[in-house]
């Protein structure tokens, strides 16, 4: 099972770091990452398979809200069928 994390906020550094080692340390392997720097502002998009996580998804949306609270930004992870259906048309 596959899922999308977003980060946004004030850029500083470390932030996909910190994200990444949350994701390392649960098992969460990182399909593909594409983020900017726009000005200040940080933002960052993160394909991510949570089939062989050793949290369950609540567990891992809580730790990655303690890396955004750590770090100034916003994280938000949802399931990617959420995802592919909030975009269809």
């Amino acid at each position: 099972m596959k899922a999308i994390i977003t980060v946004i906020g004030k850029d500083t550094i470390g932030i996909l770091a910190k994200v990444s080692e949350t994701c390392a340390k649960y098992d969460v392997n990182i399909i593909e990452v594409t983020q900017s720097v726009l000005q200040d502002m940080f933002a960052m998009i993160m394909l991510v398979d949570i089939e062989k996580s050793i949290v369950g998804f609540d567990k891992l949306k809580e730790n990655l809200n303690e890396v955004g609270d750590k770090t100034g930004t916003k994280i938000h992870i949802m399931h990617e069928d959420i995802f592919n259906s909030m975009h269809k048309i």
